[in-house]
């Protein structure tokens, strides 16, 4: 199952409405003062759609993404409006403004870090006349981030493993291909020093307490996706971290999505989703005799199967972040 142009235009016409769609809301928003008490337009003038801030990095990230798979899309000069009318020098100062406000060391950290990171790799990669402007006026809030996350890495004592945004796995996943895509040594060296720190030991996880009732990430396969990118000998390490995978029934079969409407119980949608994305990446950097690439194959097709046709025409409880997880997995 592989991204269609059909999907790929559907997907990106959700985040073409969100991102210019102020409200409902979910704001994680610190108040210092009076002052702070503001509509998320003025708070986040770039990242204000798409119900919260994140979701709004990633929707830019997936139009982006969508458009360079297939350079054709019909919203193609949809999408190019809608990053010149945002990635203004204006709002992405008013974004590294309220980043930097006294208390608000921990927002978004570490899961808008690494999709801040994911944006800006993007950007780069981006063959349009305009990507390279867009570029170096986000550049201000990707350095900040940048970063935040070197600052964070530094000490964070302990990973944080929940299936949900405080995921480190995650975040550092995305921060590597940002810093290798954009030769960033030192950002490389901290999260390989941070994931060989975390991880490189990790033995026998246990997998099969999975899923928790609102997870939209396996905290296992987030970690073995991380892992090899990181470890040399990644199946060895993989054999150790999860032995007999695929007798793990509660890791390898689709949660049971019970009712989509509901903002928490929709993350696992998500979980199938992202869950897929992790064993293809993982599956394809076994050897091919390996016991575990075919079990893991046909278990991503099984989540891809449950969640992907929900994605369009969803309830905005998923529908206004679930297509960027569709991608990842469809890729």
């Amino acid at each position: 199952m592989e991204l269609t142009p059909s999907q790929a235009d559907a997907f990106a016409r959700m985040p073409l409405t969100y991102l210019r769609q102020e409200y409902p809301n979910h704001i994680m928003h610190l108040l210092n003062d009076d002052g702070d008490v503001l509509p998320p337009r003025a708070l986040h003038p770039v990242f204000y759609g798409c119900f919260d801030w994140h979701s709004a990095v990633h929707g830019y990230w997936l139009l982006l993404r969508c458009l360079r798979i297939y350079p054709e899309l019909s919203c193609r000069d949809e999408i190019i409006a809608l990053f010149d009318d945002h990635l203004t020098d204006a709002n992405v100062a008013q974004e590294v403004a309220y980043f930097n406000a006294p208390f608000r060391a921990a927002f978004e950290r570490p899961y808008g870090y690494g999709w801040l990171l994911a944006l800006a790799q993007e950007i780069k990669r981006s063959s349009l006349p305009q990507a390279e402007r867009w570029y170096q006026t986000l550049l201000p809030l990707t350095q900040d981030i940048r970063d935040r996350l070197i600052d964070y890495l530094s000490k964070l004592t302990y990973p944080i493993r929940v299936g949900t945004h405080y995921n480190t796995a995650f975040a550092l996943a995305l921060g590597l291909d940002y810093a290798r895509a954009l030769n960033d040594d030192e950002l490389e060296h901290a999260i390989l020093q941070a994931a060989h720190r975390f991880y490189g030991a990790d033995t026998h996880y246990p997998a099969h307490y999975e899923p928790g009732g609102d997870e939209y990430i396996s905290g296992a396969l987030t970690e073995a996706l991380l892992m090899s990118k990181v470890v040399e000998d990644f199946p060895a390490w993989f054999d150790a971290f999860l032995p007999k995978v695929a007798s793990i029934a509660a890791l390898m079969n689709p949660a049971e999505v019970s009712d989509r409407t509901d903002p928490k119980i929709a993350h696992l949608d998500g979980l199938n989703l992202s869950r897929a994305w992790c064993m293809k990446r993982i599956a394809s950097v076994l050897p091919d005799n390996h016991t575990a690439q075919k079990p893991l194959n046909d278990a991503a097709l099984r989540h891809l199967s449950a969640s992907v046709e929900h994605v369009v025409g969803s309830h905005y409880s998923g529908g206004h972040w679930l297509a960027s997880f569709a991608l990842l997995a469809l890729e």
